[in-house]
C-alpha cells in the first residue's frame, strides 16, 4: 500500500462512499479538508472507523468523520481506536444522542484514560435533589443517565465525571449542570414545539447541539437576574463562551429574550457553522420527550386545580361558583399564587396550590381555563411523586435474566451487554408424540441402547507397561530388535486392561425458530426421544435447551432438560411440546449454553447443535455475514472454555458457510430431514467413544 497521504478529493470520495446513507453525508467536505493534513496511517485509521461505525449507524460514522482530525491531534492511534469503540458501545446501550455527546466530550475521555479523580453521581445525588427542589418549588427527581438532560420532571446526570483533575471541581460541575437543566424547565426552553422547529434541518444532531449552547447563554442570563451567585458559579465553570457565539450574546442575554430569540439565532448558526463546540458545560436537549412530559403535567395540574376549585363551592354560605368567578394573582413578595372567589380571598388545598405553582412555571401564568371549577365528582388528589409507572418500551414485560456481548465484525469489537436473554420452561405437552416415537422406532432404539451399553462397558488396553496381565507383542518385538542391534531393550513389555471411565457432559442446543415448523420440528423431537432413551443406558450427564427469539432484546432460551434433572415424564412432556417459534440468533444461545455447560464438573464437555439453517433474526443486521461471524466467535469462546462443539444441520447450502463458521470437521449436513433421528444418536456415539 502506498504511504503517500490522500488528497482532499480522494478523502471526500471515500467518505462519500462510506456515508452515502447518512442524512448529513453532503457536509463531508470540511472533514476531508481536515483529514488531508494527517499522515497516511492516521487517515487509514479514521476511514476504517468511519466505515465500521457507518455499518451500525451512518450518522455516528458522520460524527467520527467530522471529529477524527481533532481527535487524532490529541490521541495516538490505539487511543483513537478506543475512543471510537467506546462511542459505539454507548450507542449500543443508550442510542445515538448519548454516543455523540460522549464522543464530543474528548476531555472526559482523556481524563478517564489518564485516571484522573472522578466525581460520582451517587456522592452528590441527595444534596442536589434538595438543592434543586429549593430552586424550583416543585419536585424534580434526579437519576443517573448517559448524558446530562431533563424531561422536565427528572434531571439525568452522568454516573461519573472527570472533566477537572480534582474531584471537588467535578462535584461542582454536577451542581452547575443541575442548575442549567433546572433552568430549562423554569425559563421556557420547551414552551414551543422544538421538534417542529428543528425539522427544518436534516443535520438534527448539529442543530440540537447548537440550540443547547445558544439556549445555555439565554438561561444563564435569566439565572443572573434572579440568582447572581449561581450565575457566577456557572461562568467560572464554563470559562469564556466559544468565540463564534460572541455575535449572539447581546440578544440572548437581553431581559426580554425567550426561546424564540434562541431559535432565530439557531437559523443563522446552522447556515454559518458546521460543527458546534463540545457540550461540556451545557445540558443536552430531548425536545420530543420533554414536550410530552410537559404536556401531560400541564393537563394533570389543570385537572387538579379545577377539582380543587370545585371543592370550594358553597364555602362560607356562598352560592355555587359560576364558571369564571375565580381569579388568581401572583404575590410578588411571597411568590405564591393567591385565589379569590367573587373578590373574596379563598384558601386552596396544598395539592391545588402546588398545581397552580407548577402551571405558573410551565406557562408563565395560570390559564383562564384552569380557573373554572370542575364538575361534580369525588376529588382524588394525585401525588406527582407517585404517578403510575409507564409500561417500559421493551420486547419483554420483565427484566432480562442475562445479558451477553455480541461480536460485531464491522468494528472488530464486541457490543457490550447487547443481547437480552430470557430463560423459560417449556410447558409440558400430553406426551403422545414421545410414546408414538418410541413405538415407531422401537427396534432402532433397542439397537442404539446395545451400542451405547457396549461403549460404556468397553475396557481400554494400555500397552508398554512395566507390569500387567498380558504381554504387549508390539513392545516385545521392538525389544528383540533392540537387543539384536546392541541397544538397551525397554523393560515395559506388558499391557493391562483399564475400565473405561467416562467423565463427560453434553449440551444439546435445539433450533426452535419458525423455519423448523412441520417436518423439521417433528424430526428434532424424534431425535431427542431416541437420544434420551439411549443416553439413559450410557450414564452421561446431558441437558437439552431450545433457542429462538425476536431481535437482540428478546433472545429466548427454552429449558427442556437440565443437567441435574432426570429423564422423567415431565421432560418427555416438554420434548412433546417443542414447537417452532421465531428467529435464529445463534451466537447468544451458544454463549449462554456454553456458560451452563462450563459449570459442569466433567473432564470432557460437548455442545451439539441441531439446526435447519444459518443464523438469522428479524431485520437485516444479523442476517448474512454478521450472524455467521458472531456465531463463529461464540464457538471460539466455547473452545477457549474447553468445550468441543458439533453442528448437525439439514441446510443443503450449509457447506457454503459451515466450514468457516464451525470448522472443517465439526459439522454434518443431512440431505434429508428423515435421516435426522437415526443420525443424531449415531453421531453422538462416535463423538464420545
Amino acid at each position: 500500500m502506498s504511504e503517500r497521504r490522500l488528497f482532499e478529493h480522494e478523502l471526500e470520495e471515500k467518505l462519500d462512499a462510506l456515508l452515502f446513507a447518512s442524512a448529513s453525508h453532503r457536509a463531508i467536505g470540511r472533514a476531508a479538508t481536515q483529514l488531508e493534513a494527517l499522515p497516511r496511517e492516521a487517515q487509514n485509521m479514521a476511514l476504517l472507523w468511519v466505515g465500521a461505525a457507518a455499518q451500525t449507524s451512518p450518522e455516528l460514522g458522520h460524527v467520527i468523520a467530522m471529529f477524527a482530525a481533532e481527535t487524532l491531534a490529541r490521541l495516538d492511534l490505539p487511543a483513537f481506536e478506543a475512543w471510537a469503540i467506546a462511542g459505539l458501545d454507548i450507542y449500543d446501550k443508550e442510542g445515538l444522542r448519548a454516543a455523540v455527546t460522549s464522543m464530543r466530550d474528548l476531555d472526559s475521555f482523556i481524563a478517564m484514560r489518564e485516571g484522573r479523580l472522578f466525581a460520582r453521581f451517587a456522592e452528590v445525588e441527595q444534596r442536589l435533589v434538595r438543592f434543586v427542589q429549593g430552586l424550583s418549588g416543585r419536585p424534580l427527581a434526579m437519576k443517573a443517565g448517559a448524558y446530562p438532560w431533563t424531561d422536565t420532571e427528572t434531571i439525568y446526570l452522568p454516573e461519573r465525571m472527570a472533566h477537572f483533575t480534582a474531584a471537588e471541581d467535578n462535584r461542582q460541575l454536577y451542581k452547575g449542570l443541575a442548575v442549567q437543566l433546572w433552568a430549562q424547565t423554569r425559563y421556557g426552553t420547551f414552551a414551543v414545539d422544538l421538534d417542529s422547529e428543528l425539522a427544518r434541518w436534516p443535520e438534527r444532531e448539529t442543530a440540537l447541539t447548537w440550540l443547547a449552547h445558544l439556549e445555555a447563554v439565554r438561561l444563564e442570563a435569566c439565572i443572573a437576574r434572579e440568582l447572581p451567585g449561581l450565575a457566577g458559579m456557572l461562568a467560572q465553570l464554563r470559562g469564556a463562551w466559544p468565540e463564534e457565539m460572541n455575535e449572539a450574546l447581546a440578544d440572548l442575554q437581553a431581559p426580554g429574550a425567550d426561546v424564540r430569540v434562541t431559535l432565530a439565532w439557531l437559523g443563522r448558526f446552522m447556515e454559518k457553522h458546521a460543527v458546534p463546540p463540545a457540550p461540556t458545560f451545557c445540558g443536552r436537549l430531548e425536545p420530543g420527550i420533554a414536550g410530552r412530559v410537559r404536556a401531560e403535567r400541564i393537563t394533570r395540574d389543570t385537572d387538579i386545580l379545577k377539582k380543587g376549585l370545585a371543592a370550594l363551592k358553597g364555602v362560607g354560605g356562598k352560592k355555587a361558583a359560576a364558571p369564571n368567578d375565580f381569579a388568581a394573582e401572583l404575590n410578588a413578595e411571597t411568590g405564591a399564587m393567591e385565589f379569590s372567589l367573587d373578590g373574596e380571598a379563598v384558601q386552596l388545598t396544598h395539592e391545588a396550590q402546588a398545581a397552580a405553582q407548577s402551571l405558573l412555571q410551565d406557562l408563565g401564568e395560570v390559564p383562564p381555563e384552569a380557573l373554572t371549577a370542575a364538575g361534580d365528582g369525588m376529588w382524588t388528589p394525585v401525588d406527582p411523586n407517585h404517578l403510575p409507572e409507564k409500561v417500559p418500551e421493551l420486547a419483554s414485560d420483565r427484566k432480562a435474566d442475562f445479558r451477553y456481548d455480541e461480536w460485531d465484525y464491522h468494528r472488530n469489537a464486541y457490543r457490550r451487554g447487547w443481547c437480552h436473554v430470557y430463560e423459560v420452561d417449556v410447558k409440558p405437552g400430553s406426551g403422545d408424540f414421545v410414546r408414538d416415537t418410541k413405538q415407531r422406532y422401537a427396534p432402532f432404539i433397542q439397537q442404539l441402547k446395545r451400542r451405547f451399553e457396549a461403549v460404556r462397558g468397553e475396557d481400554r488396553i494400555i500397552g508398554r507397561q512395566p507390569e500387567g496381565e498380558e504381554i504387549d507383542l508390539d513392545a516385545l518385538v521392538e525389544a528383540v530388535n533392540d537387543r539384536r542391534s546392541g541397544a538397551e531393550p525397554s523393560a515395559r513389555l506388558f499391557s493391562r486392561r483399564v475400565r473405561n471411565d467416562r467423565s463427560l457432559a453434553a449440551m444439546f442446543m435445539v433450533d426452535m425458530s419458525g423455519s423448523t415448523k412441520g417436518w423439521i420440528n417433528d424430526a428434532e423431537r424424534e431425535s431427542l426421544v431416541m437420544l434420551c432413551e439411549a443416553l439413559e443406558k450410557l450414564g452421561d450427564r446431558y441437558a437439552i435447551y431450545g433457542f429462538s427469539g425476536w431481535t437482540r432484546t428478546r433472545c429466548d432460551i427454552y429449558r427442556i432438560k437440565r443437567f441435574a434433572e432426570p429423564y422423567s415424564e415431565t421432560v418427555r412432556g416438554r420434548i412433546d411440546a417443542i414447537e417452532a417459534k421465531d428467529y435464529t440468533r445463534m451466537g447468544v444461545a451458544i454463549r449462554h449454553l456454553s456458560k451452563l455447560l462450563a459449570e459442569q464438573p466433567a473432564r470432557h464437555k460437548l455442545l451439539v447443535t441441531l439446526s435447519d439453517g444459518r443464523p438469522d433474526d428479524f431485520g437485516d443486521e444479523y442476517r448474512g455475514t454478521y450472524g455467521i461471524e458472531d456465531t463463529r466467535r461464540a464457538l471460539q469462546e466455547a473452545r477457549q472454555q474447553g468445550i468441543r462443539s458439533y453442528c448437525i444441520t439439514i441446510d443443503r447450502h450449509g457447506a457454503d458457510y459451515l466450514k468457516h463458521m464451525v470448522g472443517p470437521a465439526s459439522y454434518t449436513v443431512l440431505d434429508d430431514v428423515k435421516k435426522l433421528p437415526l443420525k443424531v444418536a449415531d453421531i453422538y456415539r462416535k463423538l464420545t467413544a
